[in-house]
């Protein structure tokens, strides 16, 4: 018998795939199609075994789908811009180029080397022209509707470093470099008009039936429409002709209540009411302010702190007079950047004027007969906001009303005097996607002194990024030092113009990217709307949770965008979303700093990549962590080699039969089990075999529960050595192929066929070896997905547990399908059951489903 020797059988099936061209894959319309799809990798340099479960388990779907007939498109590529690579430049003094396509190389062979079945010669990397064209293309085409426009906006900036900042680069305040402090400027940026598809984007959420309800949760609450009503504070100390300060509030009726304003730091207002000399403590506090993270000053995990900035404002409704403050957790992109503060209704602003002494008034009261301490609502002595809805009071001639009726009426009234208006806001606000980075797409416009901003010609596409000797990354932009590049001639009157220097946020380039897959050698468009037609939406789509928000929902929008311009027939891009679970070491999540990775290519020399993939899909349900561990991947290790072990000795004997539980293998010498001879024993393998086809058919495809098909695997080994051994086949822990008769060998055929074939998709090297000793020479695909037989997987006999009082007291074993009087009688008549219930009054006997008898006495 030949050992298990698995780094020599991955190499020699690999070879083989990448000769034949195993996944490549083209239009065919007699076909169903499926679309399989993994979101795409950023070349690091050296993916780790957290990265790549995600492509597992896309790959485990695909080869699924190809052996139940699909046509699969299963691509890879890589996003390949962005900041990571821009700071390894500049750290390792090597262009970031030829940082980002050594990475590629390397982490492209390691996926290889895990035998994932990509159709590699639709491969893309966003880097290269050829692809990015296509982004400064979409541009443009958003720029002529409308979509796409340019206005002035906030920017951190590195005053050592003389550079832009990502917020990612902005470590508690200061530049992650140099550590000094960095402040904010306005600078004219690029925005794409998302607000545009706000409501498309939030009803559509409603139609993604098989996406995780997490993640619609998440895209509803970022896209965060409400309903209230926009009013107008009147300015004691108008500015600038700004007379009245803008509030948008979704609790009107509580306007009574509102105490001071809050201005967020970054508000228009804020630095003319802090100018001059004798304001320098608080101008320097607000800068500290518009340093801090955006989210976490949105999620409030920042202290709350103000400054006042001695302005007042008018309460509308009431007539006095209210301080204004600037505050850090009022952000200027949500609302209109400024809020009216009720701190009795919310807990924010109640912390806030808690800490600076600030009037709270209860303007809401419970409604008569709610149970709710007093001391709960009582200003005095309240220790955290009340929310809560009820009547209204100190509310002038509004006290009294419910809740309900309150906000009606006061929203009429702010109507009626010129005080405000009803208004829909979205927490969604447009996508700035200009970047004062060199590695990314050029923003394909020139700004000329006479025409003013010109789109380039597409003729005239790709705008390329120029190369650079040395690579520093400062300056206001990379791309404005360079001049031979920025100076061109005006596209409109040939007139000096400039190059945009603004580079476009990688997120862009993974929008759209699954759609260049379905065409991706177009030399014309994007991709032809035919071959989206055919391919499109993508069916199965796996990555992390990480992107629930911001690619989720940009990849949602630039579908719309493609529908807009009729290049595609669908509204959603992805069909089925799964979120994958990290994989955790030492209760960390694997990372290169926690000095916690393990490495793929260490294991697959180890232990192989079949097994690799086996343990990662065994150890935990797909959406859920995992806690890496070496003694767990061996185990998955010696459980192939008990498979091989198994399969390896029968094939002389079985070889050629072929078995009824593969579908395809219609004509087969000896397949046909008419005329059999089958005993007790034959008869429980052939039920087990085919129960494991449809609990191994049933986890892999919609439900995705991976790791219970696995486990059903290892039930049907146990009973395939279980077998064997009552037979006396087994011989020291193998399986010797001894003389059998036809019954004994066409059962074992149909159960180790079904058995390779179902292992498969998660041990795809070490199946397709077991197939070609089986004597196939067309393989598993070829071979197509077992098919249970319902009359061969049905018990011959069920074991139904029997309770009296609630209490289990018998079980008994009756033949499958037993009606329910039968089951009934047989229960009752147990005599285990009968000394719970002799001499005592039998009130009532329930028969649930055939499963379970539950008697009642007294």
């Amino acid at each position: 018998m030949a050992d298990y020797t698995p780094q020599s059988i991955e190499q020699k099936w690999q070879a083989r795939w990448t000769s034949s061209g195993a996944f490549e894959v083209e239009v065919d319309r007699s076909r169903p199609k499926f679309y399989c799809l993994e979101m795409f990798a950023y070349p690091s340099g050296h993916a780790h075994v957290g990265h790549v479960r995600n492509y597992m388990i896309g790959d485990i779907v695909a080869r699924l789908k190809r052996m139940q007939g699909f046509n699969v498109l299963h691509p890879f590529g890589w996003d390949a811009f962005g900041l990571p690579a821009e700071n390894a430049a500049i750290k390792n003094k090597v262009h970031p180029e030829t940082w980002t396509l050594a990475n590629i190389a390397h982490m492209k062979g390691q996926l290889q080397r895990l035998g994932i079945s990509y159709a590699w010669g639709r491969e893309l990397a966003t880097c290269l022209p050829d692809y990015y064209r296509w982004n400064q293309w979409l541009f443009l085409r958003m720029l002529e509707k409308g979509i796409a426009y340019r206005r002035r906006s906030a920017v951190n900036w590195c005053p050592t470093d003389l550079t832009v900042l990502a917020n990612e680069q902005v470590i508690d305040g200061a530049c992650w470099r140099c550590g000094t402090a960095v402040v904010t400027r306005d600078l004219e940026q690029w925005f794409l008009r998302i607000t545009q598809y706000a409501d498309e984007l939030l009803d559509g959420a409603a139609g993604l039936s098989a996406w995780p309800e997490k993640v619609l949760t998440m895209q509803q609450n970022w896209i965060g429409r409400s309903t209230g009503v926009q009013a107008s504070f009147p300015l004691v100390d108008p500015v600038g002709g700004t007379t009245g300060l803008e509030i948008f509030t979704t609790r009107i009726d509580t306007i009574y209540g509102a105490t001071f304003v809050l201005l967020a730091p970054e508000h228009p207002l804020v630095d003319p009411y802090l100018a001059g000399p004798e304001q320098a403590l608080k101008r320097e506090a607000v800068a500290k302010f518009r340093a801090q993270d955006r989210l976490a000053r949105m999620s409030g995990e920042v202290d709350k702190e103000g400054v006042d900035t001695g302005r007042v404002a008018i309460n509308p409704f009431t007539g006095e007079r209210v301080p204004i403050w600037v505050a850090n957790f009022v952000l200027a992109d949500y609302g209109t950047g400024a809020i009216m503060a009720v701190p009795f209704g919310d807990q924010r602003d109640f912390e806030f004027a808690k800490k600076y002494g600030l009037p709270i008034r209860a303007v809401v009261a419970p409604n008569d007969g709610e149970t709710i301490d007093a001391a709960a609502v009582d200003p005095a002595t309240m220790t955290e906001a009340w929310a809560g809805y009820g009547r209204s009071v100190n509310s002038g001639p509004f006290s009294g009303l419910p809740s309900d009726e309150a906000w009606r009426k006061m929203a009429d009234h702010a109507e009626a005097n010129g005080i405000g208006r009803r208004s829909t806001q979205y927490r969604l606000k447009d996508w700035g996607i200009s970047r004062q980075r060199y590695w990314g797409t050029p923003i394909p416009v020139v700004h000329c002194p006479v025409d003013g901003i010109v789109p380039v010609p597409d003729e005239q596409l790709p705008i390329e990024l120029p190369k650079v000797e040395q690579f520093t990354g400062q300056g206001d932009s990379p791309l404005a030092q360079i001049a031979d590049w920025v100076n061109v001639p005006c596209p409109r009157c040939g007139g000096p113009a400039r190059r945009e220097t603004d580079t476009m946020d990688t997120f862009v380039d993974s929008s759209w990217y699954f759609y260049r897959f379905c065409d991706p050698g177009n030399t014309e468009l994007p991709f032809s709307p035919a071959s989206v037609r055919y391919w499109g939406p993508v069916d199965f789509y796996s990555g992390g949770v990480e992107h629930a928000i911001l690619h989720l929902i940009y990849s949602r929008f630039f579908c719309r965008v493609f529908r807009d311009l009729g290049m595609v027939d669908h509204d959603e891009p992805f069909t089925r979303l799964l979120t994958q679970g990290m994989v955790l070491k030492d209760g960390n999540v694997m990372s290169k700093s926690k000095g916690n990775v393990v490495d793929p290519d260490d294991m697959i020399e180890k232990y192989g990549a079949d097994a690799l993939r086996l343990y990662v899909m065994f150890v935990a349900p797909p959406e859920k962590e995992v806690e890496w561990s070496d003694s767990g991947l061996e185990g998955s290790w010696r459980f192939l080699a008990r498979v091989w072990r198994a399969v390896e000795p029968l094939a002389p004997m079985v070889a050629g039969l072929g078995a009824p539980a593969t579908p395809k293998r219609d004509q087969r010498e000896g397949g046909d089990f008419t005329g059999l001879d089958f005993d007790d024993a034959h008869r429980a393998l052939r039920r087990k075999t085919h129960q494991t086809i449809e609990r191994v058919s049933g986890d892999l495809y919609p439900r995705a529960h991976l790791n219970t098909a696995v486990a059903a695997l290892m039930e049907l080994v146990n009973e395939l050595y279980a077998f064997t051994d009552k037979i006396g086949l087994t011989r020291q822990g193998r399986l010797s192929g001894i003389e059998a008769g036809p019954a004994t060998r066409a059962v074992l055929a149909e159960t180790v066929e079904a058995l390779v074939l179902m292992l498969s998709p998660f041990a795809p090297h070490m199946a397709e070896e077991l197939w070609e000793l089986l004597g196939h020479g067309d393989g598993v695909v070829a071979a197509g997905w077992p098919a249970a037989d319902a009359a061969v997987a049905a018990e011959e006999a069920i074991v139904v547990p029997v309770q009296v009082n609630g209490k289990v007291r018998g079980r008994v074993s009756v033949p499958a399908g037993i009606d329910e009087a039968s089951l009934e009688a047989a229960a009752l008549a147990d005599p285990a059951v009968q000394g719970h219930i002799a001499g005592k009054t039998i009130v009532k006997v329930v028969v649930a489903k055939g499963r379970l008898v539950s008697i009642v006495v007294k």
